[in-house]
């Protein structure tokens, strides 16, 4: 069982879902299992760890299915040199996030991958087509991590009718089963990128506590603020901020950020020590809105299996989305 598209004949996989190149968490372990599912890995670059980088891409020339791997733009373009080390085992493509794709465009489709651009508004689709980006993800303000303000229901159909064609677009921003796929389908998305669920998965580098918190959390668990950035000194350009599960550290702070800032000093010795000890109620488990329909932690080829049997029923009309 397969749904074929225009983005599954670009990368050459199966299924129509991509997992998001979540920072350090969706290492080679990750990326693999999903491209073996037949969907497409990207491993998750990040900030630019270079021994971390070096030492994941030398696990995926293992790895004969398609994948690709991605950067947050703006801190690639403080270590470009990055880049030849994500492209020395030729992945099929680099993806780049929150920033502009144009610096890095011509080496990458020089090597013959193909360039992913995630992007969070009309005018940063337009950049990415400028650049030759040979698929545009757009990203919702559901999405974990860090993004901007558009819901994922708007900006979908906005970059599809931007796009008129030339590109395939994959949606991401608080999908996390087949109804997802298939709503995104519907308003003209060639594919999905999961992030959240697939940090719910066997195969992902994250803490267990951590996932065992994403499959507690509930609806409406998560928020989306400067908080974390402020407390780990690493405050983004804008318009982007990030969306985390909701612990103790965001009630303390939220709605006073600018004390936040006064206070920045020692706020931030206290949460990089519980980023080493691992301790939630204060160290950040980064999330997005699908933590709802999240429930358990299964191997990342179960996730895809489920995500498209039950996208595929969905759009051949032989189960309703609601249904069970």
């Amino acid at each position: 069982m397969s749904i074929e598209t225009s983005l599954t004949a670009l990368l050459g996989i199966h299924h129509p879902i991509l997992s998001a190149p979540m920072d350090v968490i969706a290492g080679a372990r990750l990326t693999e299992a999903v491209s073996a599912a037949g969907g497409f890995g990207i491993l998750g670059g990040g900030y630019g760890n270079k021994v971390w980088l070096e030492q994941e891409t030398a696990k995926l020339k293992r790895i004969s299915a398609p994948y690709g791997i991605g950067f947050i733009t703006w801190s690639l373009a403080k270590q470009p040199e990055l880049l030849d080390v994500a492209l020395a085992p030729r992945p099929r493509a680099i993806m780049l996030s929150f920033g502009d794709p144009r610096p890095f465009a011509t080496k990458i489709k020089s090597s013959g991958a193909l360039l992913i651009c995630q992007v969070q508004d009309d005018g940063m689709a337009q950049m990415a087509l400028d650049a030759g980006a040979d698929i545009i993800v757009a990203q919702g303000s559901e999405a974990g991590g860090h993004g901007a303000s558009r819901t994922t229901i708007d900006i979908v159909p906005a970059i599809v009718d931007l796009v008129a064609g030339r590109v395939p677009v994959a949606a991401a921003g608080g999908i996390g089963d087949g109804r997802g796929l298939a709503a995104m389908m519907m308003l003209g998305a060639s594919g999905v990128l999961l992030g959240t669920r697939f940090y719910a998965s066997q195969e992902c580098d994250g803490a267990d506590e951590a996932k065992k918190r994403i499959c507690a959390a509930s609806s409406g668990n998560s928020v989306r603020s400067i908080i974390f950035d402020i407390s780990r000194n690493n405050v983004w350009p804008a318009p982007f901020n990030g969306r985390c599960l909701i612990n103790d550290h965001a009630r303390r702070w939220l709605g006073r950020e600018v004390e936040l800032m006064q206070n920045v000093t020692a706020v931030a010795a206290e949460y990089a020590a519980a980023q080493a000890a691992r301790n939630f109620d204060i160290a950040a488990i980064i999330a997005g809105e699908a933590v709802g329909l999240i429930h358990d932690v299964p191997p990342a080829a179960e996730i895809v299996d489920r995500i498209v049997t039950e996208a595929e029923q969905i759009l051949a009309g032989r189960r309703n989305s609601s249904t069970a």
